[in-house]
């Protein structure tokens, strides 16, 4: 595997400079100019330091495709798709790498929600409501939205969506990454 190739390649998909990632991984300009040149094999403690400033994880830097190809439709069937107890969530998209949003369409039935924990993941979530009424937690806030309503929100704060309504309620939304 020609590591110094797949650094380049993913520090330029990144948009990073040479002393940009040097400065995020803590780590020298020269030292990166010479493993991209394959003239030095980073130490595993030397690559983690620089993993983290994309940041991104071995395994992901490892399995990221570098094809410069980039897809631009994807199809129906080529969409993960995600089932828990009354909530069906679709995500567009998840197989383009190096992306920075997440495009998710989400279908709860009556009753259901994401579960009695909040969650929190620290990004940020825009959504809109297409089809039902729903409820949002936020922070412990509570807020009812119907069909029209949108909602943006940082989801480093403890959140939840419930469907308290009597018909499905749809909701389509996107999360940075």
């Amino acid at each position: 595997m020609d590591l110094g190739y797949r650094l380049k390649k993913i520090r330029r998909r990144q948009g990073l400079s040479l002393e940009e990632l040097a400065m995020r991984g803590g780590v020298s300009k020269n030292l990166l100019v010479r493993i991209e040149a394959n003239s030095v094999s980073p130490s595993y403690t030397s690559l983690l330091q620089i993993l983290k400033g994309f940041p991104i994880d071995v395994g992901d830097f490892f399995n990221a495709e570098l094809d410069d190809t980039h897809q631009v439709v994807f199809r129906g069937d080529q969409q993960a798709k995600l089932k828990s107890t009354g909530v069906a969530i679709t995500l567009h998209g998840h197989i383009m790498p190096g992306r920075h949003i997440s495009m998710v369409q989400e279908t709860y039935l009556p009753g259901a929600d994401t579960g009695e924990n909040l969650l929190r993941y620290g990004r940020e979530e825009v959504g809109l409501v297409m089809e039902g009424e729903i409820e949002l937690t936020v922070d412990h806030l509570i807020h009812h939205l119907v069909a029209g309503d949108s909602y943006y929100f940082s989801t480093h704060l403890p959140h939840r969506f419930r469907n308290l309504g009597k018909v499905a309620a749809k909701v389509v939304s996107a999360n940075s990454m």
